[in-house]
């Protein structure tokens, strides 16, 4: 029996790494072979993760609530010390593999449409398929060493994708931007895992965290992480978990490191839906899945507390943006932060059950918006317009012309609200009512989380129906302003509507539980609910959903008398409240004048001061320095060498003078004694 479980286990690990290696192959066969075969690039990328869609599969079948399965190998060794690099499938990594791949092959296939006149087609699907590579290397690690290359490449490859329209200037500062915000998160990850090296001589996540894909809290004791391999210290605690959380806001687009993500919707609209809404941004609750088990509860208040907070503020935003992709932006920026502060309140299972939903619901949007921005474009160019095709304020009426398109925005927005009968009211309730009975026997202010949990999911409701009512009813605005444009315009080829029916099927309960009201009954639910420690259903709060269904209700037909009917909505337009959500609470604004701009001007500074002071100082000295040596040198030049050639002038003239009493004459010589002893006579004579 346990060589059969052996066995199956090694396929298993064989089925992962294929599924792992399948996106980084076809990343190399477009780029080798660019230009050769730049038709049928989209086709391979799709193929291999079609490939790794069907393995991950297999491999979530056979994992799932059965026995984790963890391989490694010795990979080097330094000192003493032994690092192993391994694969690591549990319920956590299974789930994680297999969501990345389903919600890849839809945006895959609908890249093949979307992207098919763009001059770049081959680059964008080989920096696709390297984003997937790295997705799915990073769900399925083992150590932490292993992670944090595999998180580094995941940052990378949005990189690339984020600026992929690298002519565009909105482009470049947008994937410069996400770029440095990342790099502060990724800072903090390494030091956690610096910290937690050091204390346990280890990378390994299931030596650290004892993961067996079920995270157990009776590894706190008196408020501190005691791991399997020994109590880590609270001061290195504090900070592991700070670096860990910065990490995480990064990543997930959290508070304050959240401003990067709207201004990312400058990539191809297929991008987003794949990286900025469904699984990069997901890779930082991944992460505190990961590492649960080493937060107390203090640190588990402060997360839910920023997750509560980004969740507020970020809707807030949304109720008055006019760009359609930047909605969708700031609405995943709150849904990531009902996961953070479901996390937060020790809903674990809730928070990883939005996860996925929330992949469904949101990627479904964002390709919903690239049909939408796509035929206004084509609207723009045929008119010669020159409006922007992603406002939605020249939009409507587009249900008559996108009627596919619409029904497929109608599902993706009432999960995203949470309505009945989707699968987001399973998710979103669950963390509702998890949240009041977190809040329960605490003051006053731990009820606030689930109170502006509350308004959050209204104020979803809200800008949800906001951009529904403007961009599908009424008439087309831009027939207001130019009469008699040309409109051909329709829901795409199959390319484009498949990618919508497979998506649309996961935002509907059945694929999540056959109960469409009991999210306890939910397959994924009971999965990871031992995690959390809630596992049975709430007898207090059993009618909370009924109430805030009802209240979304309402909260969607004023949104409609607002917009469709044109009633009491220039009170919204108008006041300090509009103003600090259109300009989204003006943290760019705050960041520009408080940090980017002092920065600058103390990099102006230091260079001022570098040319000025230290290079002058440095200049000075060498004018001096030169100004020394060319007196030295006139020095030697004229005193030193003039003395010694002087003397030298001297010797050698006295030299000439006495050479010429030398002539070898007999003579000369007797004349020159007789002259000699003549004059010595007379001289004696006068003195």
């Amino acid at each position: 029996m346990e060589q059969f479980l052996q066995a199956i286990d090694t396929q298993t690990i064989i089925f992962t790494l294929t599924a792992v290696l399948l996106p980084l192959l076809a990343f190399v066969l477009n780029i080798t072979m660019r230009g050769r075969w730049d038709k049928i690039s989209g086709w391979v990328s799709t193929v291999a993760i079609l490939l790794s869609c069907i393995l991950s599969g297999f491999v979530f079948a056979r994992v799932w609530n059965g026995h984790p399965v963890h391989q490694q190998l010795l990979w080097f060794t330094i000192g003493n010390t032994q690092l192993y690099a391994g694969i690591l499938l549990n319920n956590l990594s299974v789930l994680m593999l297999l969501l990345v791949s389903v919600i890849a092959l839809p945006v895959h296939i609908y890249s093949t449409a979307y992207m098919k006149d763009d001059e770049h087609y081959t680059r964008y699907f080989a920096f696709l398929s390297f984003f997937c590579f790295s997705m799915l290397a990073l769900v399925v690690v083992d150590n932490l060493f292993l992670f944090y290359i595999s998180w580094e490449l995941v940052g990378f490859s949005s990189y690339l994708l984020i600026g992929f329209w690298f002519k565009r200037h909105k482009a470049i500062m947008a994937n410069k931007k996400a770029f440095i915000m990342n790099r502060i998160g990724d800072m903090g990850l390494l030091i956690a895992i610096m910290v937690l090296f050091t204390q346990y001589h280890t990378f390994d996540i299931t030596q650290i965290f004892a993961d067996n894909g079920l995270i157990s809290r009776s590894v706190m004791k008196n408020g501190l992480w005691v791991s399997p391999t020994g109590h880590l210290p609270a001061i290195w605690q504090y900070i592991a978990c700070g670096g860990v959380f910065l990490a995480v806001a990064a990543k997930s687009a959290q508070f304050p490191l959240h401003t990067w993500l709207p201004d990312a919707m400058e990539g191809p609209t297929s991008v987003s839906a794949l990286i900025h809404a469904a699984t990069m941004v997901a890779a930082g609750v991944f992460l505190l899945g990961r590492v649960y088990p080493m937060f107390n509860g203090t640190e588990l208040t402060i997360l839910a507390i920023i997750g509560c907070f980004t969740a507020f503020m970020a809707a807030t935003i949304a109720l008055t943006q006019n760009d359609l992709k930047r909605i969708l932006a700031y609405s995943t920026i709150s849904q990531l932060g009902y996961m953070v502060m479901a996390m937060g309140i020790g809903a674990y299972a809730s928070s990883l059950f939005h996860l996925v939903t929330h992949s469904f619901f949101k990627a479904l949007l964002f390709l919903v918006a690239g049909i939408v921005i796509h035929q206004m474009r084509h609207i723009n160019d045929d008119n010669g317009l020159g409006i922007d095709p992603q406002d939605i304020q020249h939009m409507g009426g587009l249900r008559k012309k996108l009627p596919f398109t619409f029904i497929a925005a109608i599902i993706g927005g009432l999960a995203l609200v949470g309505l009945p009968l989707t699968s987001g009211y399973l998710s979103k309730d669950s963390i509702l009512i998890h949240a009041f009975e977190w809040a329960d026997g605490k003051g006053p202010l731990f009820k606030l989380i689930p109170v502006f949990a509350l308004l959050t999911t209204w104020l979803t409701a809200f800008y949800v129906a906001r951009l529904i009512v403007k961009v599908f009813f009424g008439e087309l605005r831009l027939l207001k302003n130019t009469p008699g444009i040309k409109l051909h315009v329709s829901d795409g080829s199959w390319a484009y509507k498949l990618p919508l029916v497979l998506l649309a099927a996961g935002c509907l309960f059945p694929l999540f539980s056959a109960n469409p009201i009991e999210f306890t009954r939910s397959w994924l639910f009971k999965g990871f609910s031992p995690a959390g420690g809630f596992g049975a259903e709430s007898s207090a709060y059993a009618l909370l959903p009924v109430l805030v269904n009802s209240l979304s209700l309402l909260v969607i037909y004023w949104a409609w008398l607002i917009y469709a009917k044109q009633k009491a909505g220039s009170l919204l337009q108008r006041g300090f409240l509009y103003r600090l959500s259109f300009n989204a609470w003006y943290f760019d604004e705050i960041y520009n004048n408080g940090i980017i701009k002092p920065v600058l001007a103390l990099g102006r500074f230091t260079f001022w001061f570098d040319r000025i002071i230290i290079n002058g100082s440095v200049n000075s000295l060498a004018r001096t320095g030169i100004l020394v040596s060319k007196l030295s040198s006139w020095f030697d030049r004229n005193i030193i060498d003039g003395f010694l050639n002087l003397l030298v002038a001297i010797v050698r003239a006295i030299g000439n003078f006495a050479r010429k009493f030398q002539n070898g004459r007999v003579q000369y010589y007797l004349f020159s004694m007789l002259v000699i002893i003549l004059s010595l006579f007379i001289l004696k004579i006068l003195v």
